[in-house]
């Protein structure tokens, strides 16, 4: 487990690509029941730990995520980002060339595992919001940052397709070449958020997974750094 931070309220990790962010049907391993161990067996707690999920990245997505380590600091963060109080971004590697930068707004459906949009005027669709900025071009492929303005469901994902940019790797919604495999080229780089407890600010970044293979190292290492 990559920990970024540690005290006794919260917990920050780096989810690998791959790593349920807690457990389902499958039985697959998550990061909810390997931050419970690894506290357990830090500070050789008997019984039960307590760790709560405040927010969630997909399966085959990485990045920075907080774990609350308190039921008050779980209520307090949920609070956080419900209130869209806490700065989430992303860098993404899509297929096609992306210049300059923008906004989207669309209103999205989930159904039967996948998201579409719809009308603004469905009673089901939730708006959903993004702006991205283009950072650069390899080959066929361009590095996107995006900063969520909504939290919903494959939201960068669905949104990135619809601009004719789908994420490396996301067969789902249009991709039509591999990562790894298995994941996608999307990692959440970025979570800016207040304590809740001490109420000082927080700000905590990293890099993308070595599966990325160093594409875009120069301008991802400047926003990482």
């Amino acid at each position: 487990m990559e920990v970024l931070y540690l005290d006794n309220h919260l917990l920050v990790v780096v989810k690998p690509p791959g790593l349920l962010a807690q457990a389902d049907r499958t039985g697959d391993t998550d990061l909810l029941t390997q931050g419970k161990a690894f506290l357990k067996e830090k500070f050789d707690k008997p019984g039960n730990v307590f760790l709560g999920l405040v927010h969630r990245l997909d399966r085959p997505v990485s990045g920075v995520m907080v774990l609350a380590r308190t039921s008050k600091a779980a209520g307090r963060l949920s609070k956080a980002f419900r209130e869209r109080r806490v700065e989430k971004r992303y860098l993404a590697l899509v297929e096609g060339r992306m210049s300059g930068a923008g906004e989207r707004e669309d209103y999205l459906l989930k159904e039967d595992g996948r998201v579409r949009i719809v009308s603004a005027d469905h009673p089901k669709g939730k708006r959903a919001v993004l702006r991205w900025q283009a950072l650069g071009e390899e080959g066929r492929l361009s590095l996107v940052e995006v900063k969520l303005l909504t939290g919903r469901a494959h939201q960068v994902r669905v949104q990135l397709a619809a601009l004719g940019t789908p994420i490396l790797g996301d067969f789902r919604y249009g991709a039509t070449r591999e990562l790894d495999g298995r994941n996608l080229a999307l990692h959440a780089y970025r979570l800016a958020f207040e304590h809740p407890v001490r109420r000082e600010p927080l700000v905590f970044t990293a890099p993308p997974p070595v599966s990325w293979q160093g594409r875009f190292s120069a301008s991802i290492k400047r926003l990482v750094a």
